[in-house]
Parts: structure tokens; C-alpha cells; sequence
């Protein structure tokens, strides 16, 4: 994969609860600081957000992918949150400093993906084609197919001619 980390901070990745109106930190272990990367997908132009905690077996506490709809908020100078499908994440970073870091990094992820939408491309890398293009197939099939039609006693006749088949079509 294509991918490089165009940011790296230290955070702690919290959850809101919903049910009882809090923040939680995410991972075993509570609110230990993990270090949190934004990476960029170079052949998709896709980006990801990855936490893992610093201390112990570095377990994984966030893997969200970064999409262009997504609401970044900068609830505070410390603290950053954003929303996906599922759950509402935050961000309490260890200084300003980290958080403006990470800022910078979200922001030109979310431009990035803003102006590839906007240009009316795919994010998805072409195919490669083997064969005619669609220009091709249809400069084939208006070569070897022609309509004409005309008017045969008081009658509107449409004749087909494909691939040396001719059809009368009443």
C-alpha cells in the first residue's frame, strides 16, 4: 500500500458515551497518551486516522477513515472532535502545539479531498482497459450499421443494415 504520514501527534483518543453524557478514553488502560497519525493513501488519495497507545502491546485505539463530509470541530486550543458513522471522537492533546499540528493536518486532508471531488474524478484509480474504448465501439458500430428508410407505395419502410444483415423494420 501507498501509504505515508503526513502527521504524527501525541493524544489521548476519547469517545463520547452517549448514554451517559461523557467523554471515555478509547483502549485499555484509560487515559494514557497515544500516538496519532493521519495517513494518505497516494494511489486512492484516500486519508486515515490511526491511534495507538504509547505504552504496552501499542494497541490500536482509532482507525477512521477521513472523508470529505466529515465535521472537524476545534472544541477547544487542547481539544479537537469530529464525527463518523458510528461514534463521535475526540482528541485531548498533550500541548497547543500538538493540537495546531494535527489541525494542519486534518485540514489539508479535508482540502485534498474537497478539491479531487470537485474536479469530477473517481477516487478510485481507472482501470486499465484492455480493448476498444467506448469512442472505439461506437466509430465500429456506426461503420458496420447503417439506418435508412423510405417511402415504398404510400408506405414509411425503416431498413437495417448490420454487419451485412439487412432487417426490414415496419
Amino acid at each position: 500500500m501507498s501509504e505515508s504520514s503526513i502527521c504524527q501527534v501525541r493524544a489521548t483518543v476519547m469517545q463520547y458515551d452517549d448514554g451517559n453524557k461523557r467523554w471515555v478514553p478509547t483502549g485499555e488502560g484509560g487515559q494514557a497518551f497515544s500516538r496519532v497519525q493521519i495517513y494518505h493513501n497516494t494511489v486512492a488519495n484516500t486519508f486515515r486516522l490511526v491511534g495507538r497507545k504509547m505504552q504496552g502491546d501499542q494497541q490500536v485505539v482509532i482507525n477512521c477513515p477521513i472523508d470529505k463530509r466529515l465535521k472537524y470541530n476545534q472544541a477547544t486550543a487542547n481539544f479537537h472532535q469530529w464525527r463518523d458513522a458510528r461514534n463521535v471522537w475526540g482528541l485531548n492533546f498533550c500541548s497547543k502545539e500538538e493540537a495546531i499540528l494535527f489541525a494542519d493536518g486534518m485540514m489539508h486532508a479535508l482540502e485534498v479531498l474537497s478539491a479531487h471531488a470537485d474536479s469530477g474524478y473517481s477516487s478510485l484509480p481507472r482501470p486499465v482497459q484492455n480493448g476498444p474504448s467506448p469512442e472505439e465501439l461506437e466509430q465500429q458500430r456506426r461503420y458496420h450499421s447503417h439506418d435508412f428508410s423510405w417511402g415504398w407505395g404510400g408506405a414509411d419502410v425503416l431498413v437495417s443494415v448490420s454487419r451485412g444483415e439487412m432487417k426490414v423494420l415496419l
